[in-house]
């Protein structure tokens, strides 16, 4: 996400930093660069000018300028204001005072309405809500096949039954009450903010559900598109909230950048990825803070606890004191990692190695990690437990059984090792202790 923008604000902050002393020219020319970097990353004309101007009359102040450190100055402006442009904080989901809570999803066909439901519907499941998803598209037969498929994987009940959209609605609203349902979310079909007819029936089904919420799924990658889509949908129905889809695709980031700026309403969810645990709340500060390179470790550590429970933490902890952390465990990590994520959006979060990310290629992290997981799985339980007594031999049946080579087999065994020797270090410093309760 946002790696090109990204990169080029870091080129215009290392030309800054490369300076002792700022002057009101050089922030000025800063100010081009960076109102050029986000025009071509599809910004908003109005939000880059008003941006660029906060920036710079901020920037100009005797406070920056005479300052030991000009530039980090500038940094820490660039960001407080990214943050504003994104919408200032988070903007959680609410709740109606007497369940069930209704949240209305809509927007155009294909814009990723229906895994989207499905992602909501996981994510309101972790936080111990009862959820029901209504199919609410009777005209395509397809989209209600689709939500059923989804609704069996992650163990969420899908109503499908009626003629209209407003008669499944009511009848998916009763239903939900006799099953005690705490949130219904209501997939409604993807029309075109033009199509009068089907704003209208959206505009008449609002009126009679009274949602709790109405969120917009809009496709990060349309970049204005999705802005001017947004504008009409709010001007209808009246939005409480927009989840940008197939952010994990969007290089530029135009959309999240303009949008809540734009039309008022707040970015609620973006989609990172296709599978249903793919969707993150928006945190404005953990966003900006990607964008500038430092990181967002606060959202690392939270998909950290979130794939491991505190036993498992503990135990971990044990092992890498005693420095008996073997292949078995080495293995089991792997396996934590892969339901974090893929690895480049995990280095995009840690500060320092997030330029990383943008140097690896496509789908080579998940290579890697099938291929150490197959010379792991190659291995006897006692190879695993103590894998001094690998030899040659043994290296080269390894290597065959998991269709890699001898080399590879020992690059891994020579990483376990370096683990195993930097986890004894730390824990004879008692520095072990102090990092795993930071998580």
């Amino acid at each position: 996400m946002f790696e090109t923008l990204s990169d080029k604000l870091a080129s215009v902050f290392k030309k800054l930093s490369g300076k002792g002393k700022l002057t009101e020219k050089d922030v000025d020319e800063a100010m081009r660069e960076v109102r050029v970097a986000l025009l071509e990353a599809d910004v908003n004309f109005k939000v880059v000018k008003n941006f660029v101007a906060k920036v710079r009359e901020r920037s100009v102040g005797t406070e920056v300028l005479e300052s030991l450190t000009p530039a980090q100055q500038v940094i820490k402006i660039v960001n407080e204001e990214l943050i504003t442009t994104l919408g200032g904080g988070q903007h959680k989901l609410k709740h109606a005072p007497q369940p069930p809570t209704i949240i209305l999803l809509v927007g155009l066909q294909g814009a990723g309405k229906i895994t989207t439901c499905a992602k909501l519907a996981v994510h309101l499941k972790k936080g111990g809500q009862r959820v029901l998803m209504v199919a609410a598209d009777p005209y395509r037969p397809a989209a209600r096949d689709q939500l059923l498929t989804l609704g069996r994987q992650i163990d969420v009940p899908v109503y499908v039954e009626g003629s209209s959209t407003l008669d499944i609605c009511t009848k998916g609203l009763k239903r939900a009450r006799e099953i005690a349902a705490t949130t219904v979310l209501v997939d409604t079909a993807g029309r075109l903010h033009v199509d009068d007819e089907l704003m209208k029936e959206l505009r008449v089904v609002g009126e009679k559900l009274h949602p709790t919420e109405v969120l917009l799924v809009a496709d990060a990658m349309t970049g204005q598109e999705a802005v001017r889509i947004a504008e009409e949908f709010n001007s209808t129905v009246g939005l409480t909230g927009i989840v940008l889809s197939k952010m994990d695709g969007d290089a530029r980031g135009g959309a999240a950048l303009s949008i809540a700026s734009v039309t008022g309403v707040p970015l609620k969810f973006i989609g990172v990825g296709e599978k249903t645990d793919a969707l993150e709340p928006f945190h404005p500060d953990r966003v900006s803070s990607r964008i500038l390179g430092m990181g967002d470790i606060i959202s690392f550590i939270e998909k950290a606890e979130a794939t491991t429970d505190a036993e498992q933490r503990k135990q971990l902890e044990q092992k890498l004191r005693r420095g008996t952390f073997d292949l078995e465990d080495f293995l089991e990590q792997l396996r934590q990692i892969r339901k974090m994520g893929p690895i480049s959006q995990l280095l995009e979060m840690v500060p320092g190695v997030s330029g990383l990310a943008k140097k690896m290629p496509h789908g080579a992290d998940e290579k890697q990690m099938r291929k150490v997981e197959a010379m792991i799985l190659s291995m006897t339980p006692d190879e695993r437990q103590n894998p001094v007594v690998i030899d040659g031999s043994r290296r080269r049946r390894i290597a065959r059984g998991s269709g890699t080579t001898p080399q590879d087999v020992n690059q891994l065994l020579n990483q376990h090792r370096q683990v195993q020797k930097l986890m004894k270090q730390l824990g004879r410093g008692n520095k072990l202790a102090s990092l795993l309760k930071r998580r």
